[in-house]
């Protein structure tokens, strides 16, 4: 098949390249030339615009930071809305605001476009691996068309309803993420400045009601879990700037919805101190760090 793929950060390229392994033919474009010119090696062609992207292929995949470029890369007049032919599948896997989704479905409606929002979880070490989650907001038909694509990126690819329920299964999901890791990092720092060993304590918490992916998987404390970015000076993992983002669209999301959202109202203000103390490019897990004795 030939995909357009525009967005090619550090979700994006991995991403690409397992469509390109599959044996897709992928038109391609960023504003990053040194990721174009690698993802050329290994068979793309580089496209100069959205549109010139969309307007030669038989599938739209988009993966891009913020609303707004969202907006941008769709409806400006190089955008993928003005080459895409009606009737070509178009999926949207960035994180954003489920309002964004749904506006801009409904400009795509307007010129026969079928448009689902898919954003994802699992990092890039899941897009590299080809393992990510997809959150799918689509129609039945649209879903099953685009399910088999999706496959070849990641692996569990859930249809959770109508265009812009992806976004909201995202935002829920990180929203409850961010607030599990501060408390998970309350847990640990108040253990350790108590006099446990940490690793004692972090057996006992995931082996007990406290467990959660947070404390399992992704600890914050160094030493706990070899893979995690906490034994790695929290390089690498998902950045607590993007964290902050969004946790920003769940927040903003709530006030529309006139939901409280107390807990992440207070973990959106601890990341949000986290980046004004210049850590906001670790990994969200540092958030452990304002809690912890200097050393």
């Amino acid at each position: 098949m030939r995909i357009a793929f525009i967005g090619l950060g550090n979700m994006g390229a991995p991403m690409a390249r397992n469509l390109i392994k599959a044996g897709h033919q992928l038109n391609l474009f960023d504003l990053n030339k040194t990721v174009l010119a690698e993802l050329a090696e290994l068979g793309g062609q580089i496209s100069a615009s959205p549109k010139e992207a969309a307007s030669a292929s038989e599938l739209v995949i988009t993966m891009l930071p913020a609303a707004a470029h969202v907006r941008s890369v769709y409806l400006n007049e190089d955008g993928v809305l003005a080459g895409v032919k009606a009737g070509t599948p178009v999926v949207d896997c960035s994180t954003i605001d489920p309002q964004t989704a749904r506006d801009v479905s409904a400009a795509a409606a307007k010129q026969g476009v079928d448009l689902a929002d898919a954003p994802v979880s699992g990092g890039t070490g899941g897009a590299a691996a080809g393992t990510l989650t997809f959150m799918v907001g689509a129609s039945d038909e649209l879903f099953a068309t685009l399910q088999p694509v999706l496959a070849q990126m990641g692996r569990n690819i859930v249809h959770c309803g109508a265009v812009g329920t992806g976004q909201i299964a995202k935002i829920c999901n990180n929203l409850l993420l961010g607030i599990s890791m501060i408390g998970v990092s309350e847990a640990m720092a108040l253990g350790n400045a108590l006099g446990i060993d940490t690793k004692v304590l972090a057996g006992i918490i995931n082996s007990s009601t406290g467990r959660c992916w947070s404390s399992d998987t992704y600890n914050p404390w160094p030493g706990i879990i070899e893979t995690a970015p906490a034994s790695r000076g929290y390089t690498g993992g998902f950045g607590a700037e993007l964290m902050l983002k969004d946790l920003g669209l769940a927040t903003e999301a709530a006030r529309q919805a006139h939901q409280p959202v107390i807990l992440g109202a207070v973990a959106q203000q601890l990341y949000q101190a986290m980046s004004l103390r210049g850590d906001g490019g670790k990994d969200f897990s540092a958030i452990v760090e304002g809690y912890r004795k200097p050393e």
